[in-house]
C-alpha cells in the first residue's frame, strides 16, 4: 500500500492562492452554478488562510461549509437551501481547491513498450499472500474493512467461507442485496440456494424454497428474529446477528419479497451504505457488478491515519469477468485491484493463506523470535 506526505503548502503556488470561495444553495437538492465536483482523491480546500481535507470524501458530490468552518463532503440531494457550497472549475489550487491527482498514481512514462500492461486480466497471477497480509493487518490495527458481496458467493459454495472471515473478525460490515441474504437463510434452512443442492443438483419442489425461506423470516419479523428463535441457524447472516456485524441490504425492482430488513427506498439505501462507506479502511468486492460500482462511487482513494498521513486504500475486486472490475475502474474508482475469477476460488484460496498467515504469526510469536507488533510491522515476513 502506497502512502505519500501532504503537498507543501508553504510553496508560493499555494501561499499566495485564494481562499475557496463559498456560494449559497439555491434550494433543498439544489446546487449552485459551477459548485465544484469532487473526486475520490485527495482535495484540500483553502479556508481562512489554511489548507485543509474535507471530511467523508467520496467522488460525485460537492463541498460544503459549516458554522464552525468545517468543510464537509455531501450529496448533492442532502444539500440544503443556503447551504455555502464551494464553487470553482480548477483543480490546482488558483481557486482554493487542490486535488492531489498523482497522489498515488504517479506519473506513467510514455512511449515504453511492453508486454502485459492491461490492468486487468485472467493472465495475471493473484498475490493472494499480499491480500492476506494485509486484511490481517487492518484486522490487527484496528481497521474496518467493508465486503460487499453478490448471491454467486452463496450459489459458489464459498458461503461457509464468508462466514469464517466473520467469525474470525475479518469483516466490519457487510453490503448486499436482498438476494444474499435470501439465498443464504433458505440454505440454512433448506439446505439449498434457488432449489439447488450443495452438489449443483436441481430439487424437486426447489423452485419455492426462497420463498418460503422469505416468508418465514416475515413471519419471525426481521433475520435477527430469525437467528434469536432458531430458524437462522448457520451462515453469513447468522454469523453477522451473532458477532454483531452491520449490514445494509439493498432492493432492486426484481425482488423477491423482499425481506423485511431490505431497504426499498433507493436514497435511503445509498445514505445507509454510506455510513459504513464513510468508515471504510479496506473494501472487498466479489461478484456484484452494481453494488461493487455503487460502493466504489462512495469510497475516497485514500485513507487518513491518526497522525494525518495518507495511505491509498485497499480495494480488492473479484469477478469471474474482466469487465466487472474494468467498469469499476472506468467509473473513478482507479485504485481497485481487479483479480478476475470465480468467488468459491478466491474466497477459499484467501481463507487459505489468512490461515497461514496466521499460523505463521503465532508461531514465531511463541517461540520469542518476534512480539506481536513486530509480527504486524513486518507484514508477517518469515
Amino acid at each position: 500500500m502506497s502512502a505519500f506526505k501532504h503537498p507543501d503548502f508553504s510553496a508560493p503556488s499555494f501561499s499566495t492562492a485564494p481562499d475557496a470561495r463559498f456560494v449559497p444553495a439555491p434550494s433543498d437538492g439544489v446546487l449552485p452554478e459551477e459548485f465544484f465536483s469532487t473526486t475520490n482523491l485527495p482535495t484540500y480546500i483553502r479556508h481562512d488562510g489554511v489548507w485543509r481535507l474535507p471530511r467523508e470524501p467520496r467522488m460525485d458530490s460537492a463541498l460544503v461549509l459549516d458554522a464552525e468552518g468545517v468543510v464537509w463532503v455531501r450529496e448533492g440531494r442532502r444539500v440544503k437551501r443556503g447551504d455555502l457550497v464551494a464553487v470553482g472549475t480548477m483543480e490546482d489550487g488558483s481557486q482554493g481547491i487542490f486535488v492531489h491527482a498523482h497522489a498515488f498514481t504517479g506519473e506513467a512514462l510514455e512511449g515504453e513498450f511492453k508486454f502485459m500492461t492491461s490492468e486487468v486480466s485472467r493472465e495475471k497471477p493473484i498475490d493472494y499472500q499480499l491480500m492476506a497480509r494485509i486484511l490481517i493487518e487492518e484486522r490487527e490495527r484496528g481497521g474496518y474493512p467493508v465486503w460487499v458481496i453478490g448471491p454467486a458467493l452463496v450459489h459458489s459454495r464459498a458461503r461457509a467461507d464468508m462466514t469464517w472471515f466473520i467469525q474470525n473478525g475479518f469483516v466490519a460490515s457487510l453490503l448486499a442485496g436482498n438476494a444474499v441474504a435470501v439465498h443464504d437463510i433458505e440454505a440454512s434452512i433448506y439446505g439449498t440456494t434457488l432449489g439447488m443442492s450443495g452438489s449443483g443438483e436441481a430439487m424437486t419442489g426447489g423452485h419455492a424454497l426462497h420463498m418460503r425461506a422469505i416468508n418465514r423470516v416475515r413471519a419471525a419479523g426481521s433475520i435477527a428474529a430469525a437467528v434469536e428463535q432458531g430458524l437462522v441457524t448457520d451462515g453469513i447472516m447468522h454469523a453477522c446477528v451473532r458477532h454483531r456485524v452491520p449490514f445494509v441490504l439493498c432492493g432492486s425492482i426484481r425482488d423477491d419479497g423482499p425481506l423485511p430488513d431490505v431497504y426499498t427506498d433507493i436514497a435511503e439505501a445509498q445514505d445507509a451504505m454510506r455510513v459504513y462507506a464513510i468508515k471504510a479502511t479496506m473494501a472487498i468486492m466479489v461478484a456484484t457488478a452494481l453494488h461493487s460500482i455503487a460502493t466504489g462511487n462512495m469510497l475516497p482513494a485514500f485513507v487518513t491515519e491518526p497522525d494525518g498521513m495518507l495511505r491509498e486504500m485497499p480495494t480488492i475486486c473479484v469477478d469471474s469477468s474482466e469487465f466487472v472490475v474494468s467498469k469499476l475502474k472506468d467509473r473513478g474508482t482507479h485504485q481497485a485491484f481487479g483479480v478476475v475469477t470465480n468467488a468459491q476460488d478466491f474466497m477459499h484460496i484467501l481463507r487459505l493463506y489468512v490461515e497461514r498467515e496466521m499460523d505463521a504469526r503465532r508461531l514465531a510469536t511463541r517461540h520469542g523470535r518476534v512480539t506481536p507488533q513486530q509480527v504486524v510491522t513486518l507484514g508477517g515476513s518469515r
